[in-house]
């Protein structure tokens, strides 16, 4: 990935604190649970917190490709790698904050908090201009002039 790839996507994603972490099962399904970003500078990598019980760490033992999805408003990004459960106790302290307390109260040294880190590989991108707004007056200039809409955006990058 080029910097100036990797700075875009780190804009995109910056201030979101959501994303859809997908999965696939032992039965070859595909399955999302919402996740809330670990604000850390964007590298091509993404952090979590779980919790050692979650059944869903146990498709990541048995098949690590993932996607992480996420976006707001005009803009989305959808990130693919490999994850990784971590059990780096100075890594969840580093990343350690409020947040991550209301969900885990027992703290980040105890042994049933992990860290699942997304190590991507590539991401592809859609960012509309404007806001909300902007994009729906997009689609109904599009409709009244039988013009395709300006979705923005569009790219594919490795990183």
């Amino acid at each position: 990935m080029t910097t100036e790839d990797t700075r875009k996507v780190a804009e995109l994603i910056k201030g979101e604190r959501i994303g859809f972490l997908t999965t696939v099962t032992p039965q070859g399904k595909l399955t999302s649970r919402p996740m809330a970003l670990q604000e850390v500078e964007f590298d091509g990598d993404l952090w979590f917190f779980a919790e050692r019980t979650a059944p869903w760490l146990g498709h990541i033992a048995t098949s690590p490709q993932v996607n992480v999805g996420i976006g707001s408003g005009g803009t989305w990004v959808s990130l693919t790698g490999m994850a990784a459960v971590v059990e780096d106790t100075a890594k969840k302290k580093e990343l350690w904050n409020s947040a991550v307390e209301a969900w885990l109260p027992q703290g980040p040294e105890d042994p049933s908090v992990v860290l699942v880190e997304v190590d991507g590989d590539s991401a592809e991108y859609w960012d509309s201009p404007g806001n909300r707004l902007a994009t729906a007056f997009s689609f109904v200039k599009a409709k009244a002039t039988g013009q395709k809409p300006d979705t923005g955006e569009h790219q594919k990058v490795d990183l």
